[in-house]
């Protein structure tokens, strides 16, 4: 019968694609193995054909510096594939990250050429009935390592785990003084070591562990013989979903191999038996070994590993009579053999699309005027000394309605300091109730317009019918046209008449198009002085005032050449909600803000619960200054 030990190791892509080795003592010209902390390979893909990056988290027992980690490490280093190590405090921790979904993979030992069958390994993959991947088979090159200033001969006390103590026997046989501290782990035996600082404790690890914690090597080669490889067993859980599900078994069956545990009566010719089934079948055993059963005494379970895939007709056959001649039988998996050689990774069948998005071209020019021709030009309206456009991001403050001199002049100076660059004020107010406070009328223009010299600020303001256009036009530098008043389409012709630049706001159920055709009636009056505001558009949510479209800053630049602010506070009505609108819409493409601001917005005689305070408005507008203007 075949050694029971085979040597060789498995890398996989996200298919299962595997590197290979010879059995019993590999070499680099004959596929790929782990040697200490590296990897060493003389095959490539078919045909220079490479596999993309992928990052999966990987569970093993162990911490950084680990032999298990190394493998991961290596293989990583091989393969482009990256792995976010998980380190876990035991075999069954390590099974259940996997199973658990927090690792889509997870490594564990299952057998040493010197110590033998790491039979936690192999219990803990059979009770939680792991998806059995690939075998990777490793070197361990142990090194005895201690903080610098150490020396053999000082050493009192050496750390290491205690499979590893074992294949170090006839080394540590040669130190009686020294005594052997088991640990979980080879790479906690380093990090410990470092962390002490004693030059008479030392530990057995690899080279990579004496790198990572700072330790040095007193003595190479001293495992008990230099052939000394750990056989790993890569698996995924049950059902696995992402990354892990993708993973294919090798599709020559003679490169997969299957682990299982089977009992038998203790009895002569009873272990023979079962053997000559696996051999009658064709099916080759590699690996045996046996333990006491335990709540059993009258039988012993068997460790095998045998060459083939479950699948196989030959081998459902095989188990179908061994079953007939033993106590128990458990298939713990079958999984890609380190045999099995590379297979390349197959593209999906679908067509990916990498082009970048395209601007359609429109069916028709609708509005000639308004629509952006040129990709390249944009327009900018100069209010004032204001420019509103690309390249610049305005924010305009001011109350709702204008009460009283105090109440503007304070707040134009409050704006002014705080970085505003325009002064709002409702003078004529269209209110839903016949008895709310419906504005000032004139003397709230002549008390905006005062405000203006004190400050230099331009100034906005609302025009609600024709009679009113060309005063206000005298007095107001943007002329502004509400919701409201969106499709009073005489009204538009009017101020389109005028040379004033007009701020349009979209109507509470306005489409793009129609806001689109509202601001085509002033510019075809001869005023192309336009600039679009999006306010919130009525929905079915009550939860804010109206329902800001954020969405159409980037639909109004991509369709049309005119500068698009947003007036949050209109959009959401609740002061606390404001600020994050704000930066939102900058980051969306927005030329600028139209702000509601008061000195005390609980006596504020129109829409207190939409006006910042003076110290709101300065936390916002100092808040824009950290968002970058979009490309």
């Amino acid at each position: 019968m075949p050694s029971a030990q085979r040597s060789g190791a498995v890398g996989l892509c996200r298919n299962g694609s595997s590197r290979t080795a010879s059995s019993k003592s590999p070499s680099p010209s004959e596929g790929l193995f782990l040697q200490g902390s590296e990897m060493t390979s003389a095959q490539t893909l078919p045909d220079g054909q490479t596999t993309p990056t992928l990052t999966m988290t990987a569970a093993f027992e162990g911490i950084e510096g680990s032999y298990s980690h190394g493998v991961l490490d290596a293989y990583a280093a091989r393969r482009g594939v990256i792995f976010t190590p998980l380190g876990c405090a035991s075999y069954r921790a390590v099974a259940q990250a996997v199973f658990s979904g927090r690792a889509d993979v997870g490594l564990l030992p299952v057998d040493n050429a010197i110590a033998g069958t790491i039979r936690e390994g192999y219990d803990t993959l059979a009770e939680y009935e792991l998806d059995l991947l690939a075998e990777i088979t490793m070197r361990m090159e142990h090194r005895l390592l201690g903080v610098p200033g150490a020396t053999i001969a000082g050493l009192r006390e050496i750390d290491s785990h205690p499979v590893v103590l074992a294949e170090c026997g006839r080394f540590l046989a040669t130190l009686p003084e020294v005594r052997r501290v088991p640990v979980p782990d080879t790479g906690i035996a380093a990090r410990d070591v470092a962390a002490a600082g004693d030059p008479s404790r030392g530990a057995i690890a690899s080279s990579d562990a004496a790198k990572r914690y700072g330790l040095i090597e007193l003595a190479t080669t001293i495992a008990d013989h230099p052939d000394n490889f750990t056989r790993f067993i890569l698996f995924r859980a049950p059902n696995a979903r992402g990354l892990a599900a993708e993973f294919e078994p090798a599709q020559n069956v003679s490169n997969r191999k299957t682990s299982l545990v089977f009992a038998v009566l203790d009895s002569p010719g009873a272990l023979g038996r079962c053997l000559s089934i696996f051999g009658t079948h064709g099916l080759n055993v590699s690996k045996l070994d046996s333990k006491s059963r335990l709540g059993a005494s009258d039988q012993y379970a068997f460790y095998a590993d045998v060459d083939g895939d479950v699948r196989e007709p030959r081998f459902v056959d095989a188990l179908k009579e061994l079953r007939s001649v033993i106590a128990t039988l458990h298939v713990i998996g079958t999984y890609d053999a380190a045999t099995a050689p590379p297979r390349v990774r197959r593209e999906p069948a679908v067509v990916v699309d990498d082009a970048p998005p395209v601007v359609p071209k429109p069916a028709k020019v609708s509005f000639p005027k308004a629509q952006r021709q040129d990709p390249d030009v944009r327009s900018r309206v100069m209010v004032g000394n204001v420019a509103i456009g690309d390249g610049a991001f305005v924010v305009i403050g001011g109350p709702c309605s204008v009460e009283s001199r105090e109440q503007i002049l304070a707040t134009a100076e409050a704006v002014s300091a705080a970085g505003g660059v325009m002064l709002r004020g409702g003078a004529f107010k269209p209110r839903t109730s016949p008895y709310a406070f419906q504005g000032l009328g004139w003397e709230g223009v002549a008390l905006l317009a005062e405000a203006s010299r004190a400050t230099g600020l331009p100034i906005v303001s609302e025009v609600m019918s024709i009679e009113q256009v060309e005063r206000m036009a005298a007095s107001v530098d943007l002329l502004q046209i509400g919701a409201r008043n969106m499709q009073n389409f005489d009204l538009l012709k009017a101020i389109g008449k005028t040379e004033r630049p007009v701020l349009l706001k979209r109507g509470m159920a306005a489409t793009i198009d129609e806001l689109l055709a509202a601001a085509e009636y002033i510019m075809s009056e001869g005023n192309p002085n336009v600039i679009l505001c999006e306010r919130g558009i009525r929905t079915f949510e009550t939860a804010t005032r109206n329902t800001l479209d954020l969405s159409a800053v980037p639909v109004l630049r991509e369709r049309t050449h005119l500068p698009v602010i947003v007036d949050p506070s209109h959009a959401v009505g609740v002061r606390r909600w404001i600020a994050p609108l704000c930066r939102a819409a900058k980051a969306v493409g927005a030329h600028g803000l139209l702000l509601e601001v008061h000195p005390n917005p609980a006596e504020a005689r129109c829409d207190g619960d939409q006006a910042l305070t003076f110290s709101d408005f300065r936390t916002i507008v100092a808040d824009l200054e950290r968002i970058p203007l979009p490309a």
